[in-house]
């Protein structure tokens, strides 16, 4: 496939260099070549088969516009704008475009999504919980895209707002803790990032998966078919 990567950070090159191992044609294009997606013209995006966004929350938006407009296939692995999750819905729709986000591209943490799900339960039995995360010092986005997400997962499924503490230091990859707290004991839900390779990986074989594809999804749906 003809591949677009948006963002030349340490994710976004990552994803450019599995992309090329995994075969496929790629253009990596940055911030600054990109300003307001002023870049993503008919022209730029014609022979693009899917376009795969690692930039920021501030990026994100008039990129998802720019290709989604353009009825370009598109893999999302910015997090920070889930606010506006129904507006790219509709414009999904609309431009009968294929679409797939995901808050963490990494299995291990697609696992403890689950395991999140499972664990819920034990909220309505005298427990307390709460939610941990911590990243490298440049992420723009707090809390996490993770752990919003962990934070929704155990909400629908116990009707309990966790609350969740962010941590940005150093150059940590990512961690995310859930701590779920009793009189009796305490039981602890982790996952620790030892690269981002995981996530690149998970970001193209999204994108693999995605390819003659029409619809909105997300990751964490879809993952054990990637």
């Amino acid at each position: 496939m003809n591949l677009l990567i948006l963002g030349r950070g340490k994710t976004g090159s990552l994803v450019a260099q599995v992309a090329r191992e995994r075969g496929h044609e790629t253009t990596l294009l940055g911030a600054a070549e990109n300003p307001q997606a002023a870049a993503l013209t008919g022209e730029k995006l014609r022979k693009v088969d899917v376009a795969i966004d690692f930039t920021t929350p501030q990026a994100v938006l008039e990129n998802i516009a720019a290709c989604v407009g353009a009825g370009k296939h598109m893999v999302v692995g910015t997090t920070g704008w889930y606010s506006d999750l129904e507006k790219v819905r509709q414009l999904v729709a609309k431009n009968g475009a294929g679409f797939l986000y995901g808050a963490n591209f990494s299995i291990g943490i697609n696992l403890l999504f689950e395991a999140a799900r499972t664990a819920a339960g034990i909220l309505q039995h005298q427990y307390s919980g709460q939610i941990f995360e911590r990243h490298h010092e440049q992420k723009k986005d707090a809390p996490s895209g993770t752990a919003v997400t962990l934070q929704k997962i155990i909400r629908d499924a116990s009707g309990k707002e966790l609350e969740i503490t962010s941590f940005r230091e150093g150059d940590v990859v990512g961690m995310h803790e859930i701590v779920l707290d009793s009189a009796n004991d305490t039981i602890y839900l982790c996952h620790v990032s030892k690269s981002r390779r995981g996530f690149a990986e998970g970001a193209v074989r999204a994108a693999e998966w995605l390819a003659g594809k029409k619809g909105f999804f997300d990751f964490k749906d879809i993952w054990r078919e990637t």
